[in-house]
């Protein structure tokens, strides 16, 4: 039981990889299971030393929800690109919006520039030298300050409770 946090020591780190194979290879046949298994164990060990401080998540629901939460706005919003897309060019508006950021987590940081990025229609483009700003680039962009408090309320908030 001692080994386990050094086979084992990003857990949610693993499971997430683990399901992310299995997605990405669409089969839950033994071999592909038992090598996403094994590639989602020694990833993180072996990457174990890059990791700067150990990885905390504080509030289980508050992560299920926001998980449900982009999963759904990714289907939603591959639906409005669509249709922006197949639409007349003349209804694009796209536009760079700086959002000042909140939350200090490197880590928390990195999930809501890949959460904003996974979201089809957006794209984290810079993170300021200090931390403090996000550079997002968006295909429709109606209102920028909309798009701020959005993004901050839907992503940004749930992430400081989890991971700050």
């Amino acid at each position: 039981m001692r080994h386990l946090p050094r086979l084992l020591p990003h857990p949610l780190a693993s499971l997430g990889l683990w399901a992310i194979w299995l997605v990405m290879n669409s089969t839950t046949a033994l071999a592909y299971v038992l090598l996403g298994a094994l590639l989602a164990i020694a990833i993180p060990a072996a990457t174990r030393s890059l990791w700067p401080e150990k990885l905390n998540f504080r509030n289980g629901a508050t992560f299920l929800r926001l998980l449900a939460l982009v999963l759904y706005d990714i289907v939603v919003a591959n639906i409005l690109v669509a249709r922006l897309i197949l639409g007349p060019a003349a209804r694009l508006r796209p536009a760079f919006v700086t959002i000042p950021l909140d939350v200090t987590n490197p880590y928390a940081i990195s999930a809501l520039a890949s959460v904003i990025t996974l979201t089809p229609g957006t794209v984290s483009s810079e993170l300021s030298a200090d931390r403090r700003r996000l550079l997002v680039h968006a295909l429709d962009v109606a209102d920028g300050a909309a798009l701020i408090a959005q993004i901050k309320s839907r992503y940004e908030r749930p992430l400081m409770e989890i991971m700050e």
